[in-house]
């Protein structure tokens, strides 16, 4: 039997980012903000080389769960860094047929409400998640923030609220739908 060789992933760091390795940790911060998050695999080490200028990701086996697990966090500190940097947006459009939907925030900033949906006489209520800044303009939702996961999500509960059940999507199509997700601001 031949010896496993085992694998390395190598991320390197920009200009401006700082990266912490401390245990499981992993805290990138950056001009737009900081992410803090836990990456931990028994089979997997996440450290930092000497000069601070990389991120190395290796395990000592190459089997083909391991290297996808060291595969996904790499892509996971590399979206951390893209965040810190550029930040991540999601665009949003409303559409309605005959009921004209109003879409606000909450008082508290922390929801959307989207009123007469349908005619519904109940506001339906999206969570915005902690971290991320929704910009209403017209018909259009702007939801952008520095954590990838966090901004995709909150663009999911919103566009999950005005999902309609019990009738034909082909004639109801009123809703809010997602029309563009990249990196940057969106504005």
């Amino acid at each position: 039997m031949e010896k496993d060789e085992g694998i390395s992933f190598s991320i390197p760091i920009p200009e401006g980012v700082n990266v912490s390795v401390n245990g499981r940790t992993v805290k990138v911060e950056g001009p737009k903000g900081a992410i803090e998050r836990e990456l931990w695999d028994p089979g997997i080490q996440i450290e930092q080389k000497d000069d601070g200028n990389e991120v190395i990701i290796k395990s000592d086996y190459s089997r083909k769960k391991i290297r996808a697990i060291a595969g996904t966090y790499a892509s996971h500190i590399r979206n951390m860094i893209t965040g810190v940097t550029e930040g991540f947006f999601y665009k949003l459009k409303a559409v309605h047929a005959h009921f004209p939907m109003q879409v606000a925030l909450t008082k508290e900033g922390n929801a959307v409400s989207i009123s007469n949906f349908l005619g519904e006489r109940k506001p339906r209520i999206a969570k915005v998640e902690e971290g991320v800044k929704v910009e209403i303009k017209g018909r259009e939702i702007v939801v952008s923030g520095v954590n990838k996961e966090a901004v995709g999500q909150t663009a999911a509960n919103i566009e999950q609220t005005t999902k309609i059940k019990g009738y034909d999507p082909r004639v109801f199509q009123d809703g809010i739908y997602l029309v563009e997700k990249n990196i940057g601001t969106g504005i």
